[in-house]
C-alpha cells in the first residue's frame, strides 16, 4: 500500500524487483554500433569504456580501482580490447613503468554512440530531480550494487 509520500518499503522492493530485470535486459540488448561489429564486446567492457570516454586516458591501476577489479583482470580486459583496436596503450611520459590507456581515436565516435542511448535515458530520468534527489538515487543504486556484490 502506498503512503501519501510514496510506496512502503515492501511495495518499493516489489516494484524494483520487477523493474531491475527489464533495465538490465535492455542494457544487455543494446547492440554496439555497426562500426564495432568486428569487435567482440561484452557487458563487462561497457564500464571500462565509459570511464575512458567520460574521464579520459588513465593508467591500468586507475581503471582497475574504478572498476573495483584486480589490476591483472583490468590488464587482461585492456589487452583484449587493445588487440581488437578499440584501446591504445602508451608509455606514461612521466613514469615509463606505467602504461596510459585510452580509446583509439578511430573507435571513439562508435564507443560514444554505443553509450549515448543509456546516457540519454539517465539524462531524462535525472533532469527533473533536485541535486539531493539525484544523489539519493545514485547512492541507493550504489548500496544495492554493493550489497549484491557481497554475496549474502
Amino acid at each position: 500500500m502506498a503512503t501519501e509520500s510514496g510506496p512502503t518499503v515492501e511495495d518499493g522492493v516489489r516494484e524494483l524487483l520487477l523493474l531491475m530485470p527489464r533495465i538490465v535486459g535492455r542494457a544487455k540488448r543494446t547492440p554496439p554500433p555497426p562500426e564495432l561489429d568486428d569487435v567482440t564486446l561484452a557487458p563487462r567492457h561497457l564500464s571500462l569504456l565509459a570511464y575512458l570516454l567520460f574521464d579520459g586516458p588513465m593508467t591500468v591501476n586507475e581503471l582497475a580501482g574504478r572498476l573495483e577489479i584486480a589490476p591483472t583482470t583490468a590488464s587482461l580486459m585492456i589487452g583484449d580490447l587493445s588487440r581488437q583496436g578499440v584501446l591504445e596503450r602508451a608509455e606514461d611520459p612521466d613514469d615509463r613503468r606505467r602504461t596510459i590507456v585510452s580509446i583509439h581515436a578511430d573507435k571513439r565516435p562508435a564507443v560514444d554512440a554505443w553509450l549515448a542511448r543509456g546516457a540519454k535515458a539517465w539524462q531524462e530520468a535525472l533532469t527533473p530531480l533536485s541535486p539531493s534527489e539525484r544523489a539519493l538515487v545514485i547512492n541507493t543504486l550504489k548500496v544495492y550494487e554493493q550489497y549484491g556484490s557481497r554475496g549474502d
